[in-house]
C-alpha cells in the first residue's frame, strides 16, 4: 500500500513505484476481461513481435500508443482486451539459430532437418518471450492470460486448415516462375519482403555482335552484365523503325559465342537504354515473360547460394546450363563475376562504355543481401480474388485507415495486387501440408499428416518447403481467439477495433489480414488501422542497429522511469508523423518527460498536503458557496475532458496529452492553486478543497492512460481512496452539468487577463519583482467591475500590486492596456522606473528604427531591385517592413504613455 498522503517524499522516484504498481495490477487480473463480460468490447491485437526480438524504441513507441488507447477505453467502461503474442518468424530465427551454430563450427546440414528444429525449439522456449517481459517493464497493459505464439499447437491447426480451404478453392498453385531469391538466407521472397533501396550503379553498353544485320553489332545496356550468360534472344520493340532490320538476325553472345535470336517483343521500352534489351528467362521476371511468349530456353547460370554456374539435381537446371558458364566463372560470387565479365568484355572491345546509374535495386527484408531473381517452382496464393471483397469493403467505408494519405496507396496496390509467393526454402516454420504419392502422383493438402496415399494407399512426401511467415500471421486476429473453433472468445472479440502499426508492413501483413478477415470470417478484423510514424534520429535516419543510432527502451527506464519514456514518446508523435529523438543525448531528449513526472509529484504534494481526510465531494457542494475561481477551473476541466477525449477518439495522443498538461500545470497550478492559497491557509476552504480534490483527480485520470505510474500512485494517495480501488479501472472523468456556471468563469478569465496585461508590462519594463507597482483598472461596466472588485485580492497579490484603483485612477507617467472586454489597465511607473532614462533608451531606439525604415523604404521603390529580386526575397522584405512599422507605432505609444518630451 502507498505510504500516508502527508508522507509524500520531496522527490518522485520511479523505482519505487512501477514494479511494484505493476504486480499490484496483475494480481488484481485488470488487464483480462472476461468472454462473458457485459461491457462492450473494445479489441486490440498486439503486432506479434519476432520470438527473437529485443525491445527497441520502435517497438516502445508502437506498444505505448497502443496502451494508451487501450487504457483510455478501459476507463470509459469497455471490456478492453489488448492480445499480446510473438511470431516464430521463420528467416529472423532460421538465421539466428544458423548464427550460433557457425559459432560451433556447424551448420543445419550438419544437425539435419529434425534435429535443427528441434535446437530452435530449444532457443525459442529459452528467450523467446524476452520482449514480452520487456513490454511489462514499459507499462504495458495486454492480456497476460491469452498470449499466443504463431507456432503453438492450436495457432498451428489455424494455419493449416487456412491453407487447406485454399487449396479445395483452387486458390493455391505451384508456378515456375522468376521470383526473389536471397542468396543469404537461402530462400524465395514474396514482392513485400524483397524491398527496394536506391543505390549509384553502372549502367554497362555491351556489344552484341551480329549475323548478317545492318551492322556488325548491336548495343545492349545492362546493370547486371553477369547475367548475359544467361541470355537467349535480344529483343526490339516492333514499332521501332530504326532497329527493324535487326529482327529475325541472330546475335552472338559475347564471351561464349553462343547464337541467340533477334526478337520483335512491344515490351520493350525503346526509349530507354539503347532501344535493344537483353532477355535473360531465368533471372529476370520481364524477360521470363517474355520467354514464355517466344518459346525461348531459360537457363539458370547462377546457384541459389549467388556463386555463377549450376546445382546438379536441382530442379531448376535446364538444358544447355553448364556449356553457358566458362570455367574461370563458375564458383566465383556473382559481384565477383561481374567485374571478371566486365574487364573480359574490355579486353575483346566488347564494352562500349559505362556510365553510372542510379536505380533501386531490391533487399531481402532481413539481412538486406541483394535479391536476385530467379527462376524456381514456388508454392503461390492467388490474391485478386481476396483483394476484391476486401477493397469493396474499404470503399464502402466499413475499415478505414488513419491518416488519410494512404488511401491512394492502399487501393494501387489492391488494385493491382500479385500472387503471393507463399513457400520457403527453410527449416524453422508451418511446414507445407501438400502431400505427394511416390507411386502414382497424387497430390493433395490435408489437415492430417498422411501415413499412406489416400488415393492407391503407395508410400507419399510432404513439399520439404515451409509457409512464408506472413502466412500464418495474416491470420492473428481470429487465430488468437480459437478459429475455425467457435470459442467464445472469438465471439466476443471478433471483429477488433484498432490495428496500430508502422505503415512498412501495410502490405506485408495488414492488408493481408483484412482479405483474410473477409475471406474466412465474412467480416472486417478492425475497424481502424494507426498508422503511426517512425522513430527517426536528428539527421532523420530511421533507427537501425546498424546505424548504431538506436535508443534502448530499457536504459531510458532505468534512468528516468517508464512514464518518462512514455510521455517523450506520446508528446512527440504527432498523427502519423515521426518521432525524432536525439540517441547521442539521452538527457536532453527524455528530460522533459522526468520533468513532467517531477512537476506532478509536486503539485500533488502540496494539494494533497492541502486535503482533510473527510473533504467534501463535488456534487455534494452549495454552489452558493463557489467563487468565480472555482466555476472557472471547473468549467476548465469540462473543456479539457471534451477536448481529451475526442483526441483520443481520433488518434492526436500528443494534442490530448498537450491539452492535459496545460490544464494541469497552467490552469490548476499556475492559476487555481494560486487563487485560493490564501483561503487554504484561513482553514476556511471546504468548497476550494473539494474543488481542488475533483481537479486533481481529473488530472490523474486524465493522464492515466500516457503516464501510468505516477498517476495510479497519487491517485491511491487521494481522501477516501479503498484499499481496492484502482485507478486503471477507475471511469473516465466528467463533471457534473450543474457546476458548470460559463458567466462566473468568463469573469475569472478577466481577471486572468487583468493580471497577464500587468506582468506582461513588469517584464517590458524589466521591472524587478520586489518592486510592487500601483496599477488601476477601469472596467467597461459595473458587472465587469464587480468581478474584479471580488477578486481584488487576487489581482493585488499575483500581480504583486502595491495598490488597486478600479475607478481608473493614477496618472502621470506609466504604462496602457487594453483588454479584449474593452475595458483599460494602467499602471504607474514614475516610482519604478528612471523614467528620463527610460525616455531616452526608447528615443535612441525609436531613433535607430526609423533609419532603418527610411533605408528599407528607398530599397522597396527602387524599380531595379523589385524587378531583379526574386518574388520570394520581395515578399520577405515588405514583410519585414510592415514589422517594423508596429515596432515604430508601439514605440511611440510607449513614449506617449510616460510623457516623454
Amino acid at each position: 500500500m502507498p505510504e500516508p498522503r502527508f508522507a509524500l517524499p520531496p522527490q518522485y522516484n520511479p523505482h519505487d513505484v512501477e514494479r511494484r504498481l505493476y504486480q499490484r495490477w496483475l494480481e488484481r487480473g485488470v488487464f483480462t476481461p472476461r468472454a462473458d463480460s457485459p461491457h462492450e468490447p473494445y479489441v486490440i491485437v498486439i503486432p506479434p513481435p519476432n520470438v527473437t526480438a529485443i525491445l527497441h524504441v520502435g517497438h516502445g513507441l508502437n506498444n505505448v500508443i497502443q496502451d494508451v488507447l487501450i487504457r483510455f477505453e478501459r476507463m470509459r467502461g469497455r471490456a478492453a482486451e489488448w492480445l499480446p503474442g510473438t511470431d516464430h518468424a521463420g528467416i529472423a530465427t532460421q538465421n539466428v539459430v544458423e548464427r550460433l551454430l557457425a559459432e560451433e563450427g556447424k551448420t543445419r546440414f550438419d544437425l539435419g532437418r529434425e534435429k535443427f528444429v528441434e535446437r530452435t525449439w530449444a532457443f525459442v522456449r529459452q528467450t523467446g518471450n524476452a520482449i514480452l517481459e520487456q513490454l511489462k517493464v514499459i507499462g504495458c497493459s495486454c492480456d497476460w492470460s491469452r498470449t499466443r505464439f504463431t507456432f503453438d499447437a492450436a495457432y498451428s491447426r489455424s494455419v493449416r486448415e487456412v491453407f487447406v480451404r485454399l487449396w479445395d478453392e483452387g486458390l493455391i498453385y505451384r508456378g515456375h516462375r522468376v521470383i526473389h531469391w536471397c542468396p543469404h538466407c537461402g530462400t524465395a521472397l514474396s514482392d513485400e519482403e524483397a524491398e527496394f533501396q536506391d543505390e549509384t550503379g553502372n549502367l554497362y553498353y555491351i556489344r552484341y555482335p551480329v549475323e548478317g544485320g545492318p551492322r556488325p553489332y548491336l548495343t545492349v545496356a545492362t546493370t547486371r552484365p553477369e547475367t548475359l550468360l544467361g541470355d537467349t534472344a535480344v529483343a526490339v520493340n516492333p514499332k521501332d523503325a530504326r532497329r527493324a532490320a535487326f529482327i529475325g538476325k541472330t546475335a552472338r553472345l559475347p564471351i561464349t559465342d553462343i547464337a541467340i535470336p533477334i526478337i520483335a517483343d512491344e515490351a520493350v521500352d525503346p526509349a530507354f537504354g539503347t532501344g535493344f534489351v537483353k532477355v535473360t528467362p531465368a533471372h529476370d521476371a520481364n524477360d521470363f515473360e517474355i520467354g514464355q511468349r517466344h518459346g525461348l530456353e531459360a537457363p539458370l547460370i547462377m546457384r541459389e547460394d549467388g556463386t555463377m554456374g549450376e546445382e546438379d539435381g536441382k530442379t531448376e537446371r535446364r538444358k544447355g546450363d553448364a556449356k553457358r558458364v566458362p570455367p574461370q566463372l563458375v564458383g566465383l560470387d556473382r559481384f565477383e563475376a561481374r567485374e571478371v565479365i566486365v574487364q573480359l568484355l574490355r579486353e575483346r572491345q566488347l564494352l562500349e562504355k559505362v556510365e553510372p546509374h542510379r536505380h533501386a535495386v531490391r533487399h531481402c527484408y532481413r539481412c538486406e543481401t541483394v535479391v536476385e531473381p530467379r527462376l524456381s517452382d514456388q508454392w503461390f496464393v492467388k490474391m485478386k480474388p481476396l483483394a476484391e471483397p476486401a477493397l469493396a469493403a474499404y470503399r464502402e467505408g466499413q475499415y478505414r485507415l488513419v491518416p488519410e494519405r494512404w488511401h491512394a496507396t492502399y487501393v494501387n496496390w489492391m488494385d493491382n495486387i500479385r500472387d503471393w509467393n507463399i513457400s520457403r526454402q527453410l527449416w524453422w516454420g508451418h511446414r507445407i501440408p501438400v502431400f505427394t504419392c511416390t507411386k502414382c502422383g497424387e497430390q493433395w493438402a490435408d489437415r492430417q499428416d498422411p501415413n499412406q496415399c489416400r488415393k492407391c494407399g503407395g508410400p507419399v512426401e510432404q513439399d520439404p518447403d515451409v509457409l512464408d511467415t506472413w502466412f500464418s500471421s495474416w491470420l492473428w486476429p481470429f487465430a488468437t481467439f480459437g478459429w475455425p473453433e467457435r470459442t467464445p472468445d472469438l465471439a466476443r472479440f471478433y471483429p477488433g477495433h484498432t490495428m496500430v502499426t508502422a505503415p512498412e508492413i501495410l502490405f506485408f501483413w495488414v492488408a493481408r489480414m483484412i482479405m483474410a478477415g473477409y475471406h474466412f470470417l465474412g467480416a472486417r478484423p478492425f475497424s481502424t488501422v494507426y498508422l503511426h510514424g517512425t522513430v527517426r534520429d536528428t539527421q532523420h535516419r530511421k533507427m537501425s542497429k546498424s546505424l548504431g543510432n538506436g535508443i534502448d527502451p530499457l536504459d531510458v527506464v532505468r534512468l528516468y522511469g517508464a512514464d518518462a519514456l512514455r510521455w517523450t514518446l506520446i508528446a512527440g508523435s504527432s498523427l502519423g508523423a515521426d518521432v525524432i529523438l536525439d540517441p547521442s543525448d539521452l538527457e536532453t531528449t527524455f528530460a522533459p518527460g522526468r520533468n513532467f513526472a517531477n512537476k506532478l509529484w509536486n503539485i500533488g504534494r502540496f494539494i494533497l498536503a492541502q486535503l482533510p481526510e473527510d473533504v467534501e465531494s463535488i456534487d455534494k457542494l452549495n454552489l452558493s458557496t463557489l467563487a468565480i475561481a472555482e466555476h472557472w477551473i471547473l468549467t476548465r476541466a469540462y473543456a479539457t475532458i471534451v477536448a481529451a477525449t475526442e483526441q483520443l477518439e481520433t488518434f492526436r495522443l500528443d494534442e490530448a496529452a498537450k491539452a492535459c498538461f496545460e490544464f494541469a500545470w497552467k490552469d490548476l497550478a499556475d492559476w487555481y492553486v494560486e487563487a485560493v492559497k490564501p483561503r487554504l491557509a484561513a482553514g476556511d476552504a471546504a468548497a476550494a478543497q473539494a474543488v481542488l480534490a475533483f481537479c486533481f483527480d481529473t488530472v490523474l485520470r486524465l493522464l492515466h492512460p500516457v503516464v501510468p505510474f505516477i498517476t495510479e500512485d497519487l491517485w491511491q494517495r487521494l481522501p477516501g481512496r479503498r484499499p481496492e480501488e484502482l485507478l486503471v479501472t477507475a471511469a473516465w472523468p466528467t463533471v457534473p452539468p450543474q457546476l458548470l456556471k460559463l458567466e462566473a468563469a468568463s469573469e475569472f478569465t478577466r481577471v486572468q487577463e487583468a493580471i497577464s496585461k500587468i506582468r506582461m508590462i513588469r517584464a517590458e519594463y524589466r521591472i524587478a519583482p520586489k518592486i510592487r507597482l500601483a496599477a488601476s483598472i477601469k472596467p467597461r461596466t459595473d458587472l465587469i467591475r464587480a468581478a474584479f472588485e471580488g477578486e481584488r485580492e487576487t489581482i493585488v497579490r499575483l500581480a504583486q500590486l502595491s495598490d488597486l484603483d478600479l475607478d481608473g485612477g493614477f496618472g502621470g507617467a506609466g504604462a496602457h492596456a487594453v483588454l479584449a472586454d474593452g475595458s483599460e489597465v494602467f499602471v504607474a511607473l514614475a516610482d519604478a522606473i528612471d523614467v528620463r532614462q527610460e525616455c531616452r533608451r526608447l528615443s535612441s531606439e525609436l531613433t535607430r528604427l526609423e533609419q532603418q525604415l527610411s533605408g528599407l523604404a528607398a530599397k522597396l521603390t527602387n524599380q531595379n531591385f523589385v524587378a531583379r529580386a526574386p518574388a520570394e526575397v520581395v515578399a520577405q522584405e515588405r514583410e519585414k517592413e510592415r514589422a517594423w512599422r508596429d515596432q515604430r507605432q508601439a514605440l511611440a505609444d510607449k513614449l506617449k504613455s510616460l510623457g516623454c518630451s
